[in-house]
């Protein structure tokens, strides 16, 4: 089975809220809420790549010290397994807008649980509320 290495990120605002993003139509799980990411591209490393996708999802510019590493999730979908790290960030420059398409929603923790998401999503909210609280 193909090992995907998906890189994501829980951008944190001054009041504890959370940004997810939804995925745009035509994509693999569209509809779906996730957290901002992606793909690493051969030979990069995560934070550079996921500098890189929040550059071009949401139109903001990261520097690497201001990502901190949470928990990961790894999850089998029947065609892949995904291992996935999730970084927190509450530094950034510039405003998120949706540079996509994709609709955003700035949330609490705790209200994370009533969006669908993918399911290997779900298991990183838990470590976001005992951090952040609901």
């Amino acid at each position: 089975m193909k090992l995907l290495l998906v890189v994501a990120c829980a951008l944190i605002d001054a009041d504890n809220r959370v940004l997810v993003t939804q995925r745009p139509e035509g994509k693999q799980l569209a509809g779906l809420w996730e957290f901002p990411g992606g793909k690493l591209e051969a030979g990069e490393r995560p934070e550079p790549a996921l500098i890189r996708e929040l550059a071009e999802e949401l139109g903001i510019t990261v520097k690497e010290d201001c990502l901190a590493p949470l928990t990961f999730a790894s999850y089998a979908y029947p065609e892949f397994h995904l291992l996935m790290p999730l970084y927190i960030c509450r530094r950034w420059q510039g405003t998120v807008v949706s540079r996509e398409g994709q609709a955003l929603k700035w949330m609490r923790p705790g209200k994370l649980r009533d969006l669908a998401m993918p399911p290997a999503d779900e298991p990183l909210i838990p470590p976001l509320i005992d951090l952040l609280g609901a």
